[in-house]
């Protein structure tokens, strides 16, 4: 295999796609095979060249690793810096793997506009590979608004009747969550520049700096909000559902698997190591909201009569899981995050593809509009069984890693919040077997019903590479926690450092608030690298 030291790999999984995306651009309209062709093998591209970085990716060390970097705009401080670490390498490869899926599986839905529609899922993944790899606040900043404009159109053209209604209820709310964000951008930008002497809009740089406990309280709330609208938080959800009901199947799809994991990548990433202090203030509050969302998720899901709205309001509680994991700070609960984060994109991306499936048959999503599919469809129903066990978390499927590694870890700090979330899981096992027994099971008593074909081989192709990782992870998930563990103690390890010195900083406080000029400087840039 070829060593990928030398090479700038991370920047051309980062840009192949939308180079791809300005060479369509180029391609007459009419040639619709083509380009369907064309950016299927393009994502096909993406994801065999991040193969080589999962693999020679060295699980030992918590460093960013096949680091870049180069000057941009110097005088500003604003670099161009990539770099992956096992917190960042999931959500990577979770991106890299999802969206040939969804080119794939939109081959025979979308029919107008197919030029128009691959151009903008091949800026997508730029986007989101962008955010999991951007180390310099700028081009991070740059790469998470740049999300909206593509997701936008994949809402607002090839979505529902309320398409127009749930593209800018999407767009505003995250918008303001950026806009915060940005404000908190600046003022660290500041107060770095300040302290260090230097302008920097570095990560690495930032992550040194030591915050005074009010100054963060503040910074926390501006990043914070951004991520937890984009979560979504109980109760800054309510975008979701609308978002994912009028999207086509590919939009809910990498919604679901890849967008909603930025805000919980963002508190891993940005909240905890910038503002420990803050985040500890915080961890009573976040922890009840994600309680209440496991909770209130599960129970909309279960009265939902539209498939597509049941599996929405699930992510509410599936993610709630994910927070709760975040903030308990240790080891199991850091690691069933990261990896459920992963069967998030995976479960719940493998049931709106069937969703979708279906409703391309169909074209309604209502449960009482089916019954007794598994007579008439039995390869699909099949499929969905074993998604539905997997969401639900089975043993010997991936949910069950994520949800066990949480509880063990929220268990071992706060054990109301262990017993209450436990709650969500028999919860979610009522409404997911609810709904798979009444669309599968009884009379196939409905007429339309009774002319429905089977999946076909695109369909059995995308659903069966899907579940390879459930199966994969659910009975050997070290594969992947061996590539986080390191990253994970580290994290720990510097927030429960930091959580110390400003304690000590605020009985004593420097005059530059960080240890001091010397040891600013002396932390070894290369162990980052």
């Amino acid at each position: 295999m070829v060593d990928l030291t030398n090479i700038p790999i991370l920047s051309i999984l980062t840009f192949l796609p939308i180079g791809g995306a300005l060479l369509l651009m180029l391609v007459p309209r009419q040639r619709e095979q083509f380009i369907r062709y064309f950016a299927l093998i393009m994502t096909l591209l993406v994801f065999l060249l991040s193969l080589p970085l999962f693999i020679q990716f060295d699980g030992a060390s918590s460093a960013f690793q096949f680091v870049e970097r180069a000057e941009w705009i110097p005088s500003v401080g604003i670099g161009y810096h990539l770099g992956v670490d096992g917190i960042s390498l999931l959500m990577v490869m979770l991106t890299t793997f999802l969206t040939p899926i969804v080119i794939l599986t939109s081959w025979k839905p979308i029919t107008r506009r197919v030029k128009e529609y691959m151009i903008v899922f091949l800026m997508l993944e730029t986007a989101m590979l962008g955010v999991f790899l951007a180390l310099d606040m700028i081009l991070f900043y740059l790469f998470w608004e740049g999300m909206l404009i593509p997701m936008y159109f994949i809402i607002g053209v090839w979505g529902g009747q309320q398409r127009i209604y749930a593209a800018i209820k999407f767009f505003l709310f995250t918008m303001f969550g950026g806009v915060l964000m940005l404000v908190g951008i600046l003022v660290l930008y500041f107060m770095h520049s300040h302290q260090a002497g230097f302008a920097s809009f570095d990560y690495l740089d930032w992550t040194r700096m030591l915050i005074d406990q009010r100054s963060q309280l503040w910074l926390f709330l501006a990043f914070g909000l951004a991520f937890a609208i984009k979560v979504p938080m109980f109760p800054f959800h309510t975008w979701l559902p609308d978002a994912h009901v009028e999207a086509p199947t590919g939009g809910s799809v990498i919604l679901a698997g890849i967008l909603l994991k930025m805000g919980t990548y963002g508190f891993l990433r940005f909240c905890l190591p910038l503002f420990p202090n803050a985040s500890q203030e915080f961890y009573m509050l976040i922890s009840i909201l994600a309680v209440i969302g496991i909770i209130y998720g599960a129970l909309v899901s279960w009265v939902q009569p539209d498939l597509k709205k049941l599996v929405a309001f699930s992510s509410v509680s599936h993610l709630g899981f994910v927070m709760l994991g975040i903030f308990a700070l240790n080891t199991e609960a850091l690691q069933g995050s990261l990896i459920q984060m992963v069967n998030h994109g995976l479960s719940t991306g493998a049931l709106f593809l069937l969703v979708g499936i279906i409703y391309e048959r169909r074209h309604t999503r209502m449960i009482a509009d089916f019954g007794g599919l598994a007579r008439q469809m039995p390869i699909y129903a099949a499929l969905f069984g074993i998604i539905t066990l997997s969401s639900i978390g089975l043993p010997g499927l991936n949910g069950f890693v994520g949800e066990f590694l949480i509880l063990v870890g929220v268990f071992k700090t706060k054990q109301i919040f262990a017993i209450l979330a436990a709650t969500g899981v028999i919860l979610s096992a009522v409404y997911m077997l609810t709904m798979f027994q009444r669309v599968h099971f009884g009379p196939l008593d409905k007429e339309a019903n009774k002319k429905l074909k089977d999946v076909n081989s695109i369909e059995l192709v995308a659903l069966l590479s899907i579940l390879l990782f459930c199966f994969w992870i659910g009975i050997y998930p070290s594969t992947f926690l061996n590539k986080t563990e390191a990253s994970v103690d580290k994290l720990i390890a510097d927030v429960k450092l930091k959580q110390t010195q400003t304690i000590e900083m605020s009985r004593n406080p420097h005059p530059t608030g960080i240890e001091s000029d010397d040891e600013f400087y002396s932390v070894e840039t290369q162990s980052n690298e």
